[in-house]
Parts: structure tokens; C-alpha cells; sequence
């Protein structure tokens, strides 16, 4: 018997497959023999027989993910599938069902980005069938496209095979990854983006270079890969986790983190397969048209935009009625019962079913009612095993930041957002003091006055753009607020607002001293957070609860987190190299650490954002819209998950870092400056967690000092045409 019943799915367009299925079948058959893929042992151990490539039919998924692929192109896509699939066997067999030899994994991997150039031929001669398909599959493909495609396209190729590593070290260790760290890792190690990239190759035409990497388009590349990774965790849940012993298996993850039974954390991971859905088409066309004018993108580059939408929308459908027939996965009696309807059978109704079927999911992410009350909840059991240092100069930082703030008119202006005295209740130098216990008076100062701008501009967007849906007025602000930041020279525009001329006075005093490479990373996190601002007003303005992944990601920016940590990075000099901060073990550490600290924030700041702000943008609340639970429920949820992620960061530092040193041979001197780094990130949370419990921003007689009687609850305003009040009655049931 299987271990859960399936789950309906949401998939609202209709698959159609390919007619050169057949060629590609033959082709991709008398291609795998040459390869050495078919009863050519390895180790000893055949990976495949004829049989096994024939029954799992990656000309299948192929034909049904690229239906207008031409014959030879849907030859060279079945191709790199049925490499991918075979470097995947190959690995298990080889190395997780023997998780002890990582040396030799490692190796194996180590090699493989010889046969991926971005520039040049390949120079290495194969040494096993991976490194001959590989080879092969190279010189046939990125000749077609331009250096910027190659690059991403052997990134998201070595993405997919490295983290290979990350599932064995957990086999190895028996450890289940978090929630967070498994949607993060299983996009890399799963290979979608891999998939996405060859979209474009099918597709023919390449998205343009100036839009690949910007928010809109990531947010489409990324729901995409977690859509087709968590299907794919349902279908193969049998194999992987009580065949394999696989621990990367979402169902698995979250079967183990709410505890659950496996069929109804089956019914979880498919709720957020439909979430990621949901977020796809809602980039897709409230994001990606408003991306293409910003930027002016000519028509022929809309015109790849839309292919490649359309692209990953087929690929979606495609593959999910491959695994309902690919002898692969669990799928018994899935395909009798995927057209049953008590009803019409005819074309588009399992279309209509899927969407009938997740309405109330969909409808919940946009009934919230603004302002409802909250009731007491416990102060949250979080878990804090580094040691609080206070700063001696706290004083002066508080005094200095505060006379700051008058002096760019923060008290004074207009919008009457802070008065002095909710500055000294927020007093951000307590904050800065547990972050940078050994800083000087000037350094604590500098610290003071940018969490005091960072977060009277949080509270500025949200009282000035978000009361008046002004999304051109918050969209116009951000702009005049990135040309403020200037590497080089002075700004084009004047400052204007105590929030401009604050920027303009902190960004001076911090970036006179640092080189230019260090002024661009620091406006590009600074511009990172601004964006985030606005992609919550955005959510505000259409009443809209995120998506959990979607938030969880976009929280890391909304909260400054780069900013802060970039400070960090620079006072490293060049100790801490990029190629050394982007490895998978230092953004697992990062990560985690940022992810206690906007939990930390969101679990304090419950009442005073939902009950007296009327705000979307928290955990808590995301994590009630999306399970249907209640706030004790979702509150409890989101204290483990901020504690997994400290366990997490613990274990990055214990097991990862030390493997880090020597893949890069580090020297005394890098090590120290890790080790630094380190602790100034355990700082960081020790701080930020101390200056929730004690600071006068968060308690019930404070927010009834500052914002009086909470305001009624209310329906937002919104769309206001015909069947509009309809369509509000029907959310709010």
C-alpha cells in the first residue's frame, strides 16, 4: 500500500504533448547507450538497464513539459534530462548508499565543472559516463547563446550537482533540514532553475540580461522550482524517504515539524505547491508588465518574457502528468481518478476543478480584516544560548542619535510619524549596544543613527504611502532615495525630507571612508530594503496576505539585514572574500541568524502591527492565513521555527565551517576573521532579542500611549465596481 492517498492538485492549464515524442524516445535511447549509461557497471553497480530508462520515459516528460519544442530540440531537452536523472541514480547508488565515502563524492563533483565552461572549449578528457554525457550535452547547447545565458545556465548547473553534497552530509548525519533551509537547499539541489534555463533554450529566445536577476523575474523562477520540487516530493515520497532513506523530502519536513500525520503533511506540501502557485501567476501579472516598462524592454524582449511564462507554465502542467505515468514514482491509480468529476468531463473541467477546489485558499490570502484585535499571548520561549555584552557608551549613542533625529527634522515634520519621546522609547541605542559590545563611542553613534533612520522610514512608508494607497508616492520617494546613494560624486538631486537629508548625513559619514566596491554593495542592500517597502505597500494596497516563502525571503530585506551585515563584512577587509561569502555554508550561517532576528521581531511586534497598524507583513499572521489555524496555533509555530533556525546556525557553525576551511585551504589569519564574523553574528542576535524584551515599542500601556484606542476593524479599501461588495462578502466568509 502507499503511504498517503495523493492529493488533488492545482493545475489550471492544460498539458499537451509534443508529436516528435516518439523520435526523441529513439534518439535519447541510442544516446544514453553511447554514453556508457545502459548496463555499464560502475563500481561495480549497474546504475541502469534498458529497462529502467525505458519505464521512467524522460522523452515523456520531455514531449509534455516543451510541447512546441522542434524534433531536435526536444532531442537535445530529453538529452540533458536523462543525464540529469542518471548523474542523480549514479550519485545514489555510489555515495548515499554509501554516506561515508564524501571524499569521494566530493572528488566526483569536483570535476564535473570542467566539462561547463562559460568561455573557451573543454579541455578535460571524461572519466565516467556523468563527465561524458556532460561533455557531450555542453558542446551541443551554449553555442546557441550569449555569455550571460551560459553563465546562469552553468551556475544553476553546478547549483544542482554541488548540493548534492548537502543531502549526503544530512544522510550522513541523520538530520532533517527545517522547513526554511529545505525550500532554500531543495531549489538548488532539485535542478528546476536548471530547468528553467533550458526554457529559454526551447523557447529560442533569451529573457533580457537587464531584467534576468530582478525581483520579479527570480520570484517566477522561484516559484516555479518549489511548485515542481514539492510535486515532486508527493510523487516520490515512497521512493526517496522508504526505499533511498532520503531525508530531503518535503513531506518528510514538514511531517516531522508540525507534527503531523504523513497524509496530512502530504495535504500541507500540496496547500503550498498551491501557494507557489497562486504567487506565480500573481507576479506574473501584477509585477512582470510594470518590470517591463520600468526598465523599457523593447518587444522582442516582451516577447521572451512571455515565452518564457508560458514556457514554465507548460512545464508545470507537463510535468505533473509525467509523474501521474512514470513508473518511477507513486502514482497508483493517480491517472484513473484524475479526470473523475461528479459532473462534466469534457475539455477544461479538471481545469475548473482546480480552481474551485483552492478558491478558499486563495480567498484567504485576501480576507484578513485590518486592525481585528489580539489576544494576550505568552511572551515567546525563545532560545538564546550566546552571552549579552552591552556597549559602556550607550549613553552617548542614545543622546547623539536622538539629538540626530532633531535635527533632521524627524519631530517636526508633517507627517507627524515620531515624536521625540517615542524615539527615546524605541532608544535603538540598547540595540546597537548588544549588537557591538566592543565598538568605540563613534562607531556606536554611526550604529545608533542607522537603525534610527532604517526604522522611521519603516514606520514612514506604511503612515505616508500605505493610509493613502499612493503607490506612485511611495514608488517616486524610493527612486529620489536611491540617487541619494552615491559612489562616487554628488547626488543629482537635492535632499528635501528629514528622510532624505537623514540618508544623505548617514550615508556620507559611513561611506567616506570604504573603497567604491564597498559603496556599491552597501547601496545595493540599502536599495534592496527600499524595494521591500514597497513590495509591502503593494500588498497593503491589495489587502493581501503573502505567500509564507514569499514573505520569509522578502522579510530578510524588509528588516535591513543586508545593511547591517554588510558592515559587518567590510570591517573584514579583504579576510572575507566574495567567492568565500556566497559558499553554501556561510549563507546557511547568515541566513539562519537572519532569520532568528525577523522572527524575534515579528513574534514582539504581533499586537502593535496587526491590532493597532492594521499590518499584513508578520510570520504569525501569514502562518494563520495559510494553515487556517488559530494565533495560539500559529504564534507556537513560529517560536519553533525561529529556534530551528538557531539550531541551524549552531549547526552550520559546528559541521559546515570547518569543512569550509579546508576546501579553501584557509590560512590562521582568514580563519580568525571567520571565527570574528561569526561572533559578531551571534552578537547580532543576542542584541537584537535583548532590545525586544526591554524596549518601550512593544508593551500594551506603550501602544496605548502611542496610538491611543485601536482603531475598529475595517474592510480596506479596494476595487469598488460592480460585484465588488460580492466578491468582499465571499472572502470574509
Amino acid at each position: 500500500m502507499q503511504p498517503f492517498q495523493l492529493p488533488e492538485f492545482y493545475m489550471p492549464y492544460p498539458a499537451r504533448l509534443n508529436p516528435n515524442l516518439e523520435r526523441a524516445r529513439a534518439h535519447s535511447t541510442a544516446w544514453a547507450r553511447r554514453m556508457d549509461f545502459i548496463d555499464v557497471p560502475q563500481h561495480g553497480t549497474v546504475i541502469w538497464n534498458e529497462q529502467d530508462l525505458a519505464s521512467h520515459d524522460y522523452a515523456l516528460l520531455c514531449a509534455y513539459t516543451h510541447p512546441d519544442a522542434s524534433a531536435d530540440d526536444l532531442d537535445l531537452v530529453t538529452d540533458w534530462y536523462v543525464w540529469v536523472f542518471y548523474f542523480d541514480d549514479h550519485f545514489v547508488e555510489l555515495y548515499k548508499r554509501n554516506p561515508g565515502d564524501t571524499r569521494g563524492a566530493k572528488a566526483h563533483l569536483d570535476r564535473l565543472p570542467l566539462f561547463m565552461p562559460v568561455h573557451g572549449a573543454i579541455t578535460a578528457e571524461p572519466e565516467n559516463p556523468v563527465e561524458k554525457g556532460l561533455k557531450d550535452l555542453w558542446e551541443r547547447t551554449v553555442p546557441a547563446h550569449s555569455a550571460d545565458w551560459r553563465k546562469r545556465f552553468a551556475d544553476n548547473t553546478k547549483h544542482l550537482l554541488d548540493e548534492s553534497m548537502w543531502e549526503l552530509l544530512n544522510i550522513s548525519e541523520g538530520r532533517l533540514a527545517n522547513p526554511v533551509e529545505y525550500i532554500e537547499m531543495r531549489r538548488k539541489v532539485g535542478g528546476a532553475p536548471w530547468s528553467a534555463n533550458l526554457v529559454e533554450h526551447v523557447t529560442g529566445l533569451e529573457v533580457p540580461a537587464a531584467i534576468a536577476l530582478s525581483r520579479p523575474l527570480g520570484v517566477l523562477r522561484d516559484t516555479f522550482s518549489d511548485a515542481v520540487h514539492l510535486r515532486n516530493d508527493l510523487f516520490s515520497y515512497e521512493r526517496e524517504v522508504l526505499d533511498e532513506g532520503e531525508l530531503s523530502n518535503g513531506v518528510l519536513v514538514l511531517e516531522k515539524f508540525l507534527d503531523l500525520p504523513t497524509q496530512d503533511a502530504a495535504h500541507a506540501v500540496n496547500d503550498l505547491l498551491t501557494s507557489r502557485l497562486h504567487q506565480f501567476e500573481h507576479t506574473a501579472v501584477t509585477e512582470v508588465p510594470a518590470l517591463l516598462d520600468e526598465h523599457a524592454v523593447d518587444p522582442a524582449g516582451r516577447l521572451a518574457v512571455a515565452a518564457y511564462v508560458k514556457g514554465l507554465q507548460d512545464w508545470q502542467s507537463g510535468g505533473h502528468e509525467w509523474h501521474l505515468r512514470s513508473s518511477r514514482y507513486m502514482n497508483e491509480g493517480a491517472l484513473d481518478s484524475a479526470g473523475v468529476l461528479d459532473g462534466p468531463t469534457g475539455l477544461g473541467t479538471r481545469a475548473v476543478r482546480s480552481l474551485l477546489a483552492t478558491a478558499p485558499q486563495r480567498a484567504r490570502a485576501f480576507a484578513n480584516v485590518p486592525f481585528a484585535e489580539v489576544p494576550p499571548l505568552p511572551e515567546p520561549a525563545l532560545d538564546m544560548p550566546f552571552t549579552l555584552s552591552l556597549n559602556p557608551h550607550v549613553a552617548h549613542a542614545r543622546e547623539a542619535s536622538v539629538r540626530w533625529a532633531g535635527e533632521f527634522g524627524f519631530f517636526t515634520d508633517p507627517a507627524g510619524v515620531w515624536t521625540e519621546e517615542k524615539l527615546r522609547d524605541y532608544d535603538f541605542a540598547v540595540c546597537s549596544a548588544g549588537i557591538d559590545p566592543t565598538g568605540t563611542p563613534a562607531e556606536l553613534e554611526v550604529s545608533a543613527i542607522w537603525l534610527t533612520w532604517g526604522t522611521y522610514g519603516d514606520d514612514y512608508y506604511p503612515a505616508v504611502f500605505g493610509r493613502t494607497g499612493d503607490m506612485a508616492g511611495a514608488r517616486l520617494a524610493t527612486t529620489r532615495l536611491k540617487q541619494l546613494l552615491t559612489v562616487t560624486g554628488t547626488a543629482p538631486i537635492e535632499p528635501v525630507s528629514p528622510l532624505e537629508r537623514g540618508l544623505v548625513d548617514i550615508w556620507a559619514r559611513t561611506t567616506a571612508p570604504m573603497p567604491p566596491r564597498n559603496r556599491e554593495q552597501l547601496r545595493d542592500a540599502l536599495a534592496t530594503m527600499l524595494d521591500g517597502w514597497v513590495w509591502e505597500l503593494k500588498n497593503q494596497h491589495e489587502n493581501r496576505v503573502p505567500d509564507p516563502v514569499d514573505y520569509i525571503e522578502m522579510r530578510r530585506a524588509t528588516f535591513g539585514s543586508d545593511l547591517t551585515m554588510s558592515l559587518m563584512r567590510f570591517a573584514h577587509g579583504d579576510l572575507l572574500p566574495p567567492e568565500l561569502l556566497r559558499t553554501r555554508a556561510i549563507r546557511n550561517i547568515e541566513n539562519s541568524a537572519i532569520d532568528y532576528a525577523t522572527l524575534t521581531n515579528d513574534l514582539f511586534s504581533y499586537r502593535k502591527e496587526v491590532q493597532y497598524e492594521g499590518e499584513l507583513h508578520n510570520l504569525v499572521l501569514v502562518t494563520r492565513s495559510f494553515l487556517d489555524v488559530d494565533v495560539e496555533r500559529a504564534h507556537a509555530l513560529v517560536v519553533d521555527l525561529a529556534n530551528q533556525r538557531l539550531r541551524q546556525f549552531r549547526h552550520s557553525v559546528e559541521r559546515e565551517l570547518p569543512a569550509l576551511f579546508e576546501e579553501f585551504a584557509l590560512d590562521a589569519d582568514r580563519r580568525a576573521a571567520v571565527d570574528r564574523y561569526v561572533g559578531e553574528l551571534r552578537n547580532w542576535m543576542a542584541g537584537i532579542l535583548n532590545w525586544h524584551r526591554v524596549v518601550r515599542r512593544y508593551d500594551e500601556q506603550t501602544l496605548e500611549r502611542h496610538f491611543g484606542r485601536t482603531p475598529e476593524p475595517r474592510v480596506l479599501r479596494g476595487p469598488s465596481g460592480l460585484g465588488t461588495r460580492s466578491a468582499r462578502q465571499f472572502a470574509a466568509r
